[in-house]
């Protein structure tokens, strides 16, 4: 999370953390960082964060979600722990670690039409992939090969990888101008 909120102080945003439910009330929009998808759903749990998230969520919160976060964004899960669950949001199926293993990590360039020339160097680290898009959402970026891996819903963005690390801010601006708007 230390990386999402430099880049958004960069960008002159005021950052604060949720901790608490009351947390919230607080916030414009959410980032939904990278880490472990099934940690950050049982720490969601039990902290009684999990159905406020759901309906700020429902509410149009606007959430930024990367790696883990666009797996707790899915409305659908591939490859979870047992009973793992998500916040959903977007009508996408991810796959986890669909990358493989912390070995298997990588960078590459990605062209995103939305964000216009030039394009991005995204960093992936066991990262999930799109392996459907419901017809409420859109995709944002895809691989060459086709894999999706950035996709958009209404306030929600999601991505496969970790634009906060490659110092590439166009997602985190785009985020930013949609908290403003709310």
């Amino acid at each position: 999370m230390r990386e999402h909120a430099l880049v958004l102080e960069g960008l002159g945003a005021r950052v604060s953390r949720v901790r608490r439910p009351a947390d919230l009330g607080e916030i414009d929009g959410l980032v939904l960082p990278g880490g472990e998808s099934s940690v950050i759903d049982k720490l969601s749990r039990a902290f009684g964060l999990q159905l406020p998230i759901r309906e700020q969520i429902a509410k149009g919160l606007p959430v930024l979600g990367t790696c883990a976060g666009l797996i707790l964004l899915a409305d659908r899960m591939r490859d979870g722990i047992p009973g793992q669950e998500s916040f959903g949001g977007l009508d996408v199926t991810v796959r986890r670690n669909a990358f493989g293993r912390q070995a298997e990590s990588f960078e590459g360039e990605l062209d995103v039409v939305s964000l216009g020339p030039p394009s991005i160097r995204a960093a992936f680290i066991r990262g999930p992939v799109v392996d459907e898009v419901g017809p409420r959402a859109h995709v944002l970026a895809a691989l060459p090969d086709g894999r999706v891996v950035g996709v958009e819903q209404d306030a929600l963005m999601g991505l496969s990888f970790h634009p906060e690390i490659t110092g590439e801010t166009r997602f985190h601006e785009r985020f930013l101008a949609r908290a403003a708007a709310a």
